[in-house]
């Protein structure tokens, strides 16, 4: 599923009451879902671009496709995914609060 919206209205009912008992506010447990969603959409195969990357991949590495793309972006993302949970995590370090009104924990 490629939509972000999609998959937040499926997973949400699940994450935030669970999150909230946890003691972790409902903007909080969004944000580490989108930092998680973030981070993979650039090797889903559901990705609206990726059979376009495929056919320029293929026009300058005939033997290339679906894998190869996959271990390409692979190392990009779980780079992404490392340091977007390390600003998250300073940032709960801190204290700061996501935004106006929305406090981090309950």
């Amino acid at each position: 599923m490629g939509s972000a919206s999609a998959k937040w209205a499926i997973m949400a009912p699940i994450f935030v009451p669970m999150m909230m008992r946890l003691g972790l506010t409902p903007e909080l447990t969004q944000v580490a879902f989108r930092i998680g969603d973030s981070s993979t959409n650039i090797i889903t195969p559901l990705m609206s671009y990726f059979a376009m990357i495929v056919v320029f991949a293929k026009k300058y590495e005939k033997d290339s496709g679906l894998g190869t793309l996959i271990s390409t972006m692979l190392p990009y993302s779980v780079v992404f995914l490392i340091g977007w949970a390390i600003m998250l995590i300073i940032w709960m370090l801190v204290g700061l609060p996501l935004g106006p009104g929305a406090a981090l924990y309950m």
